[in-house]
């Protein structure tokens, strides 16, 4: 199974920003870092926007696959989640649950024991705001 995960990493590396996709900055409370997800389903991103509106009440936490590397919307990071595998949760299992930095701290061990499939699901994860982007404004970056 982790073979699976590093070929999925592998592929899903390849990471470009379109014009439809959506920036979204989350926080992992009480942890003061920011952590930035591209989502390239509009109904992914209109259930995003209805979470910061309030009109979303349930599924308001992130899960997604990791992936090793930075991307240019979320260069502080050596990891970034999948666009095509981020999901919104209202409960989870605590096997996924960590911090963003705990799993920047311990990416060797994603898929193992630690996140397996690789699948991250932080508990206390709170959108925090939508960036707004275009190719010229590249790169962005997750700054308050």
């Amino acid at each position: 199974m982790r073979l699976g995960v590093c070929v999925r990493c592998i592929l899903s590396s390849v990471t470009t920003l379109n014009e439809k996709s959506a920036l979204f900055v989350f926080d992992c409370p009480p942890g003061p870092e920011t952590f930035v997800i591209e989502l390239i389903d509009d109904a992914k991103a209109a259930h995003a926007r209805r979470i910061l509106s309030g009109a979303e009440q349930h599924k308001i936490h992130v899960s997604g696959i990791v992936v090793r590397g930075s991307t240019p919307y979320n260069q502080v990071w050596n990891f970034h989640l999948s666009p095509d595998s981020i999901t919104f949760f209202d409960f989870a299992v605590e096997v996924c649950d960590a911090s963003i930095k705990y799993v920047s701290e311990h990416l060797d061990d994603v898929g193992g024991a630690f996140l397996p499939a690789g699948r991250w699901c932080p508990w206390r994860s709170h959108l925090l705001r939508e960036i707004a982007h275009s190719r010229q404004s590249q790169p962005w970056h997750n700054s308050e």
